[in-house]
């Protein structure tokens, strides 16, 4: 139930897909942090303390929304006064780069103040774990348990050092990929990369790991987001879409690659040289191709249940092992602390690298994909479609999000899911209902429909693969009007 303070009523804290989120000064208020923070570190150093080098030591970092480096400050000054040493981020940086930095210091963790993907009113906290990436579910449920309950500080204040997040990171990125060929492809002008940074994280990203100067689109910071959302979706990338296509009128002749970075840089989507919007549907298809078939890297390929049938497919035609996971990338990352791994992404754009930290990681992913195009001589769009080729595989993939207004809608879509599954979907019949997360329907004609509640946001969302867009968009309309009766 609702906490009520001062005829305020706070929503309960709770850790969703990847951490706790909410508005504000509504839900996400300095108070809660300050609570929440030191109890956070204290569950890190029971899970991991004996793990590693460092003992003692958390790591802060944060993105570029409203009032987050006040935030992140107040979490930092919190957790050392409970008594642990602190090494808080100079200035913003994407998320794996706070991810990275907990590997590379042998840390116990560490926090990050974002919200990712959010609207502009929602702040976050994610916890990282010991390993670099987004701990488990029995980590943050620890930290819920521990909030009714005072945490004795230790004997004396730890200590607050401020580091810089970029330089490390940037460094361990640059190792894992032929970095001069892309620099030279883009002197040259045979390569032209736009990166779309939604006002957020990737900030000179690109730049900073290419050593050259990128064209970069929603450069400047700005916690409204122009009145949008930090996703990578068609519907927020407007510039994006027309400064490639100008671009292709000027330069028809150069490779032409847009990337959409998220707003803490951890999820990516592109588009390509006709100018047409790629999802990581699009993506990991790709990154499978170049990274197990032109790098010769070894290991399974992880993907949740709402991607691409492309993806087993490509597994298939190349005999890579396949595991599926919920969505949810800390499912990826639990998978990948045990298992050699290839890739393993989600639809929403997060994707990581068993040669890498356990954590998604847009910037990487840019780099891997730059690569695969100057390798290859091929754009974006050429590439999938040569994939499309090897495995007869012609389906296209939207999804949509609806808004739900209050928990009370939220529960009459759960109780008829649960007690009137739809055994037609837009007058198909269902031949399977799959529930590993969500309600994931498989059609007659091979494509599907899956329902799902967002573990971040009061949305709920609707994914979708057919033979085409039309098929698709019938499909989706079919279950908009099935959520709205």
């Amino acid at each position: 139930m609702p906490v009520t303070i001062d005829s305020v009523q706070f929503k309960p804290i709770q850790f969703g897909t990847d951490g706790w989120r909410g508005v504000i000064a509504a839900d996400f208020t300095f108070e809660r942090v300050i609570q929440v923070a030191p109890l956070a570190a204290q569950v890190l150093a029971n899970h991991f303390g004996e793990t590693v080098q460092q003992k003692n030591l958390i790591i802060v970092g944060y993105d570029r929304r409203f009032l987050a480096e006040k935030f992140a400050l107040a979490a930092a000054e919190a957790v050392q006064a409970a008594g642990f040493d602190v090494l808080l981020a100079q200035e913003y940086s994407p998320t794996p780069a706070i991810s990275w930095a907990v590997h590379a210091y042998n840390a116990l963790g560490g926090l990050v103040l974002t919200a990712s993907h959010n609207p502009a009113p929602y702040l976050g906290l994610k916890v990282k774990g010991a390993f670099g990436g987004s701990v488990t579910k029995t980590v943050t449920q620890d930290i819920e348990n521990l909030l009714t309950e005072d945490i004795t500080p230790k004997t004396a204040p730890g200590t607050l050092n401020q580091f810089d997040p970029w330089a490390s990171y940037c460094q361990e990125l640059q190792s894992k990929v032929k970095i001069e060929p892309i620099r030279a492809a883009i002197s040259s002008g045979q390569l032209h990369v736009l990166a779309d940074v939604m006002h957020g994280a990737a900030a000179t990203g690109l730049q900073r790991l290419l050593g050259i100067e990128i064209e970069e689109i929603n450069s400047n910071r700005d916690p409204l987001f122009e009145g949008g959302a930090p996703e990578p979706l068609p519907k927020y990338i407007p510039k994006l879409f027309r400064r490639i296509r100008e671009v292709g009128t000027t330069q028809p002749d150069a490779l032409r690659v847009g990337f959409v970075f998220d707003g803490d840089s951890d999820r990516i989507a592109a588009v390509d040289a006709q100018g047409n919007f790629c999802s990581s549907q699009v993506l990991i298809p790709l990154l499978i191709e170049h990274l197990g078939q032109r790098k010769g890297f070894k290991g399974e390929i992880i993907k949740t249940v709402s991607g691409s049938d492309l993806i087993p497919r490509l597994a298939q035609l190349y005999n890579i092992p396949l595991h599926e996971t919920p969505i949810g990338y800390k499912y990826i990352g639990e998978r990948m602390l045990a298992n050699e791994v290839l890739i393993g992404g989600e639809e929403s754009g997060g994707i990581g690298y068993g040669t890498h930290i356990p954590e998604r990681d847009a910037l990487l992913s840019a780099l891997f994909v730059l690569e695969a195009v100057v390798e290859s001589g091929k754009n974006i769009g050429d590439l999938y479609r040569t994939l499309q080729e090897k495995t007869a595989f012609q389906f296209v993939y939207d999804r949509l999000d609806l808004p739900l207004p209050n928990m009370e809608v939220r529960q009459k879509l759960v109780d008829r899911l649960e007690q009137d599954t739809p055994q037609t979907v837009a007058g198909q019949a269902v031949l399977d209902c799959q529930t590993t997360d969500g309600y994931k329907f498989r059609l007659a004609d091979r494509s599907w429909l899956l329902v799902r509640f967002s573990g971040t946001e009061p949305v709920l969302r609707l994914y979708c693969e057919a033979a085409n867009y039309g098929e698709v968009k019938k499909i989706l309309d079919w279950a908009k009007t099935w959520a709205n009766e």
